[in-house]
């Protein structure tokens, strides 16, 4: 597998505890939106510790991105990366992923599973055919949400916020379950796009297929 060293050329923040990078591009890199690359920081002891991100700009871009949620409560690879600063490097590799765009229909993410759509969307809203598509995204309060504004600037009303663990009066606590997917799945013709942690994304594709869902339609990580 090739490695590629890149420079970070910026790091701000997106929320509490998500940050975009920004770095260089390698000459000839491509991606298709929704795919990844495992990537390691180039310093000595961490430089084969490789963890999936996935690609968040357009591919049209002279740089890459990733958007990343930090986990500062254990000394991993996120809480490493949330002390570099611009001119520090990672070393990423091939891309894969098998989250690409397979036509207007839902897409449904819990946390940082929002990654993967997000390039998507931007490629989307960028070639003027977000047309209606659905999102479905769901966080434990609203402080979680990564992108909120830009989602709502690119989706209007066909972004859906599902807050689970708020108790805010004027926030409503759902949870995406059989009976949501239900309410809010109504043409099973069209593509379910699905990223999240493990346990929910497997508990998506079960509901999912009990309401009749075709596995064809279902796009996630295999």
């Amino acid at each position: 597998m090739e490695e590629h060293i890149v420079k970070i050329l910026s790091i701000e923040p997106v929320t509490h505890n998500v940050k975009q990078f920004r770095f260089t591009k390698p000459d000839g890199y491509h991606f298709e939106p929704g795919q990844a690359t495992e990537v390691s920081i180039n310093k000595k002891g961490w430089e084969h510790e490789k963890r999936p991100f996935t690609f968040t700009c357009l591919n049209e871009r002279d740089y890459l991105e990733f958007t990343i949620k930090l986990y500062r409560d254990h000394k991993g690879v996120t809480n490493e990366l949330d002390s570099l600063k611009p001119g520090d490097e990672l070393i990423i590799r091939d891309v894969w992923g098998t989250i690409q765009y397979k036509g207007e229909g839902y897409f449904i993410a819990g946390g940082a599973g929002i990654t993967p759509f997000i390039s998507i969307l931007r490629q989307l809203k960028s070639d003027n055919k977000i047309n209606n598509n659905q999102l479905y995204f769901s966080n434990k309060t609203t402080a979680d949400i990564i992108l909120h504004s830009e989602l709502d600037e690119m989706l209007g009303k066909n972004a859906h916020y599902i807050i689970t663990d708020e108790n805010e009066p004027n926030v409503k606590k759902e949870y995406i379950d059989k009976s949501f997917l239900k309410e809010h799945i109504r043409d099973l013709t069209k593509p379910v796009y699905v990223c999240g942690p493990d346990k929910m994304v497997h508990d998506l594709i079960h509901n999912l297929k009990e309401i009749g869902a075709s596995p064809e339609s279902v796009v996630f990580e295999k």
